[in-house]
């Protein structure tokens, strides 16, 4: 079992960066892919990016490369969402996600992941 905690969501204006947080408890959290998505009112979630458990691979959604950056800090078992430039758009709650095997042939799939962030709001006005 793993449990996942998101934070740092708030209301900004559009072109503000914000940064989120996702700490981990119960698996050792260097060893698994870490996840981010988000779902905005009426829409499906969506994948946003993945990291490994050692950081050296990160996988983005094309549509936010160049604006979002995962990183993660094994030592204090959290994993950052770096949004900058936000637009309206992005307006969404942001879930950090993981699972017990990860495939590169689903990562950006949500229902492949087994163990989720309660979610943490974040509003962009324009």
């Amino acid at each position: 079992q793993v449990q996942l905690v998101d934070s740092g969501g708030g209301l900004v204006q559009a072109g503000d960066s914000l940064t989120l947080t996702c700490t981990a408890s119960g698996r050792t959290f260097s060893t698994y892919f870490m996840a981010w998505f988000r779902q905005a009112p009426g829409k499906e979630r969506e994948f946003l990016g993945v990291i490994s458990g050692g950081g050296g691979t990160i996988y983005y959604a094309d549509f936010v490369k160049g604006r979002f950056t995962i990183s993660r800090d094994n030592a204090k078992n959290t994993v950052y969402l770096l949004m900058t430039n936000l637009k309206p758009e992005d307006t969404a709650i942001y879930h950090c996600a993981t699972r017990e095997h990860f495939l590169y042939s689903d990562y950006d799939v949500s229902l492949s992941y087994d163990y989720w962030g309660q979610g943490t709001q974040v509003t962009v006005s324009s």
